[in-house]
């Protein structure tokens, strides 16, 4: 039977990934079997940039934390996983996805998108999305379009006038 203290330590495990949980708009879980520690490393240096992070935690911990919330990811908390915590929706998803692409040997399973499960295909689709510096550039360029044309058919305009006078 498992000591007072240890369960003491578990239960303010699970506590802390409950609060993980409710704290972030994007969550991903992820395979790492083969990951080396500088890959590892690497991925933490690329998350903590975004105020985002990775965590490796006991399967049975989280799942416990995951029933706290009435969420059933039991199918994937199976082998070594590990899970991305973000408070951006965007931005965590873009980096493992990326990560994921570079190193071969992360795979990205499931996730929570401010609290409902996605599948990969949604996170794939979430990483697709431009940045918001992307996006604006996208919109400049719209509006700057119809102003080209503006521009464009004033100046025949004009001009037919003049050859009228």
């Amino acid at each position: 039977m498992a000591s007072e203290r240890i369960l003491m330590q578990k239960k303010e495990v699970v506590a802390e990934i409950t609060d993980k949980l409710k704290g972030s708009e994007a969550v991903i879980l992820f395979r790492y079997a083969e990951s080396t520690v500088s890959d590892m490393q690497e991925l933490r240096r690329n998350l903590k940039n975004i105020g985002s992070e990775v965590k490796v935690y006991k399967n049975t911990l989280v799942k416990r934390a995951l029933d706290d919330m009435n969420i059933d990811l039991s199918e994937f908390l199976e082998g070594p996983n590990a899970i991305v915590f973000g408070t951006d929706l965007l931005e965590p998803i873009k980096v493992i996805d990326k990560f994921a692409k570079d190193h071969g040997n992360v795979e990205i399973i499931t996730g929570l998108i401010n609290g409902e499960v996605v599948t990969i295909d949604t996170i794939k689709e979430y990483a697709s999305i431009p940045s918001m510096e992307g996006l604006l550039t996208m919109f400049a360029r719209g509006l700057m379009e119809h102003v080209t044309h503006l521009s464009i058919a004033l100046n025949l305009y004009a001009d037919k006038l003049g050859e009228q006078n």
